[in-house]
């Protein structure tokens, strides 16, 4: 192993234990969110409330030593809101840029999905280029600009549906459950006390495993992670058998495919190795693919999910020897 991928390899494990100071458990979900960031993706988080989304974000913005800034998204939310808009300064007689909270690293769009479709918009451009159009006039974003947006998956009035091209535009899909009995317990005692995770967090606890202007570099070098040919041909074919199975209604398009192999390298490095396997192509295949496929209306009526579905692409798709 290089000494390169070794220090990125040390890296993610400090990640992972400085962000596990604060969320409990919650393992597979802390590196869905580092595969983001490692990515320079975008990611969608799914939970029902109390589930420590937020935290999670704010936790991972300080190891990693990024600005961040969170928007809660309402029905009443304007565009302007997001961007930032030009005021009128009458002691400069001209013209000012007030940036809005999307001029940052981390950005968390709170509950996205209460916000019409005029709003969400707003952040398309953001999300695919980086770059926001205020005015006719088009400004760069940090480049380390990353979209967490999470949203509640029981709650349906007063919501609006993601639109399917934006949905394309998150990297993963990240589902946040309900911690099981142990590690709710272990909370409820950490609450009584002074390690409660949000007084970790607001105490400085939580060490900085890097600064934000490092980040590049470390995606650099887990872009040069093998990904030998028959592994392009399995991630193109599960993506593909998406489109043709009975009970899908819309399939996944190639971003896909291009997410499932960004995504299958962190995953590797994760693991502490060099070349990518089938199985870490399996490990993101789910959320990787969980927003992107819309269902025919009577499967779901039968009750079959999206995750059934990809469990059985996963199963009838031959494996890479």
């Amino acid at each position: 192993m290089s000494t390169d991928l070794a220090y990125v390899t040390e890296t993610l494990a400090r990640a992972r234990a400085e962000v596990g100071k604060v969320i409990i458990g919650q393992e597979a979900v802390i590196d869905q969110a580092l595969t983001a960031v490692f990515t320079n993706s975008h990611a969608l988080i799914e939970g029902v409330p109390g589930v420590a989304k937020t935290l999670l974000v704010r936790t991972l913005a300080r190891v990693l030593g990024c600005a961040f800034e969170r928007i809660q998204f309402t029905p009443d939310l304007m565009p302007a809101d997001i961007t930032g808009t030009n005021v009128f300064n009458l002691a400069r007689n001209e013209f000012v840029l007030m940036k809005g909270p999307v001029f940052t690293s981390f950005l968390l769009a709170d509950e996205i999905n209460r916000a019409p479709a005029k709003t969400q918009s707003a952040l398309l451009q953001a999300m695919q280029e980086r770059l926001v159009t205020i005015d006719r006039e088009t400004h760069a974003l940090p480049p380390n600009f990353t979209v967490f947006a999470t949203q509640n998956p029981i709650e349906y009035e007063g919501t609006y549906p993601l639109p399917e091209a934006q949905k394309d535009r998150f990297l993963l899909k990240i589902q946040m459950e309900c911690p099981d009995r142990e590690e709710e317990l272990n909370l409820a005692r950490r609450m009584l006390g002074a390690d409660a995770p949000e007084r970790v967090l607001a105490a400085g606890a939580v060490e900085e495993v890097l600064a934000a202007d490092e980040l590049p570099r470390l995606r650099a070098v887990i872009e040069t992670l093998t990904v030998r040919e028959e592994l392009l041909t399995y991630v193109v074919d599960i993506v593909r058998r998406t489109r043709k199975h009975e009970a899908v209604l819309v399939g996944a398009g190639p971003r896909a495919t291009q997410a499932m192999l960004l995504a299958s390298r962190v995953t590797a490095a994760l693991d502490d190795r060099d070349y990518v396997t089938p199985d870490d192509v399996k490990a993101m295949a789910r959320p990787v693919l969980l927003h992107r496929l819309m269902l025919q209306p009577e499967y779901e009526i039968e009750g079959l999910g999206v995750g059934d579905v990809i469990d059985s692409i996963l199963r009838e798709t031959p494996v890479p020897r």
